[in-house]
């Protein structure tokens, strides 16, 4: 008999050798009030069918937690894959980007799509959740199941298996429908108990249940300036003939690897002279751009965007100034509580705000200010002892967090403002049907930048990954939208060379820890990139600015 330790409830009971997890969360007596999806078993997500042999510590997810809301996301994606199939068997689907709380799919047929191939879907979807088809996991060596799928013409799963360089993975079945998910997926299609599909613009959305609340979908959110940046890049990605994984690791197999680096840097450097073109020619009742509110979440590349903006505005004849927000901070014993009694550093309100508008009205109006600093060691703000004063053609580069928050700069009138967003939108897939979230690249730029810069490491970084990521939600996306532009940190390429970087410290985090599911996922994800060296990179690209090498200061 095992021994099973249940972290849900604290206990420990006896089971039979060769138990699957569904069988022992049933053991224990459990009723998850949203459903049980997969669980952690010794820190490592596996599905409900898996069986345990030893003695281990588990816990039981829904879809309140990340990981098992990925696992209910995967299996809601097959769903939609066997439906299309079933339907249109000349057609495809591909699952591309998050957008408006839920997920863009572009239906591929031979003319456009209508309402009636919504409701269609829709209703083939409920079906087969009606049914409740059970997934089958297929183990067998990673070369016969790239051969499977090419035979079956899926090409985007059949490159990125046979350059993937483990022998043996899994794929699963539906019914008759095969696909791959790299990744658990919930035991049947009947624990499936809430999404929609809707049309949204060319394409289809997905809405998934929200992690706070699953008795109800996501609200849609307009981002129709998000959707325009993703389909501006997944063009450019088209351009270079790279839509996935797949098709990237064949093009560096192939020699061609400096030049993808080469094309993703010149596309980036030209979209950020378009910006700096706007910024310079723009005049609105004949008031021109005195101040740049640059914003994103976290690790999305700010700085290195601001240093290269202002340096294409000075080939444009301006005088860029940089004000960080964070010399703007109150005294950190002042910061505002969040709901557990803590400080909370995420919060707009750690920003002494009548302060910063007094001088940013004194600086609009021609007068000469003394610039705040925040000191970080005594966690108090200091006078710095430099003076500003706005000259003919100077402009005010002002970055942080909360930049494009209305409120910040209600009383500056809005011709003489230029908002700009930036985040690492990644647009290459891993294949059809596996996007690769945007939030996963942040996360790893921050793993490598905290290692290298802040002494903290992985384990720290992605502990406070969930809170970082709830102050986005709270203080940063609500804004996006109000942007002039938004720009793309994120690099075709740039996961290739993160790699490297990232796996050994993503396999120092013990296996005893909350965080190493986390990591033990990002390791997998990561395995299927062929790497590529840091050294082919321009010392001003923006990956410098968390790998290091940057030819700008910081």
């Amino acid at each position: 008999m095992l021994q099973i330790y249940c972290k849900n409830i604290n206990q420990t009971r006896s089971f039979p050798e060769g138990s699957n997890l569904l069988e022992i969360y049933k053991g224990f007596g459990l009723n998850m009030p949203y459903g049980v999806v997969s669980a952690k078993v010794n820190n490592k997500v596996e599905d409900l069918n898996f069986r345990v042999y030893y003695n281990k510590d588990v816990e039981f997810l829904d879809v309140t937690n990340p990981s098992g809301m990925r696992t209910y996301f995967r299996s809601l994606c097959f769903i939609l894959a066997k439906a299309v199939e079933d339907l249109y068997p000349q057609g495809s689907i591909s699952l591309e980007h998050p957008v408006s709380k839920g997920y863009y799919c572009d239906l591929h047929l031979d003319r456009s799509i209508g309402l009636d191939d919504v409701i269609r879907i829709k209703q083939r979807m409920q079906e087969i959740i009606d049914a409740d088809i059970p997934f089958q996991r297929i183990e067998c060596h990673t070369a016969q199941a790239a051969e499977m799928f090419l035979h079956h013409g899926m090409m985007d799963k059949a490159k990125l298996l046979r350059t993937y360089d483990q022998l043996y993975t899994f794929y699963y079945r539906l019914g008759n429908t095969t696909d791959c998910y790299y990744g658990s997926l919930v035991p049947s299609t009947g624990y499936i108990r809430l999404f929609d599909i809707v049309k949204y613009y060319d394409g289809l959305l997905l809405r998934v249940p929200n992690r706070k609340d699953p008795t109800r979908l996501e609200d849609v959110v307009k981002q129709e300036k998000m959707l325009e940046v993703f389909q501006e890049y997944h063009r450019w990605n088209e351009i270079m003939g790279i839509a996935t994984v797949g098709d990237f690791n064949i093009a560096c197999h192939k020699g061609f690897a400096t030049e993808l680096v080469n094309v993703s840097e010149a596309l980036q450097e030209k979209k950020i002279v378009r910006i700096a073109d706007e910024i310079t020619h723009r005049d609105r009742n004949g008031e021109r751009v005195k101040l740049v509110l640059i914003s994103g979440p976290s690790s999305s590349g700010k700085t290195t965007f601001s240093k290269r903006l202002s340096v294409q505005l000075i080939t444009n004849g301006m005088r860029p100034y940089p004000i960080s927000l964070d010399d703007y901070f109150v005294n950190r014993e002042d910061s505002p509580l969040d709901e557990n009694g803590e400080h909370d550093f995420e919060s707009f309100y750690t920003l002494d705000l009548p302060f910063f508008e007094a001088q940013m009205k004194e600086l609009l109006a021609g007068n000469e200010i003394e610039l705040p600093r925040f000191n970080f060691v005594t966690g108090k703000r200091e006078m710095s002892g430099k003076k500003l004063r706005i000259k003919d053609n100077m402009i005010l580069i002002l970055e942080g967090i909360h930049a494009l928050n209305p409120e910040l700069t209600a009383q500056i009138p809005d011709e003489n403002k230029y908002k700009i967003y930036v985040s690492a939108l990644t647009t290459i897939q891993l294949d059809n049907h596996n996007y690769i979230p945007t939030t996963d690249n942040r996360l790893i730029r921050r793993i490598i930048r905290d290692s290298r810069y802040r002494g903290n490491s992985a384990e720290d970084t992605i502990n406070r990954w969930e809170s970082v990521r709830a102050g986005e939600e709270k203080w940063i996306f609500p804004y996006q939208e109000n942007a002039d532009a938004m720009f793309n940190s994120a690099l075709l390429f740039e996961l290739a060379v993160l790699k490297d970087y990232a796996e050994p410290l993503l396999r120092k985090v013990p296996n005893n820890c909350a965080a190493y599911s986390e990591a033990n996922r990002l390791l997998r994800f990561l395995s299927y990139f062929t790497s590529i060296p840091d050294d082919q990179l321009p010392p001003t690209s923006l990956l410098r600015e968390f790998l290091g090498g940057s030819s700008f200061r910081y």
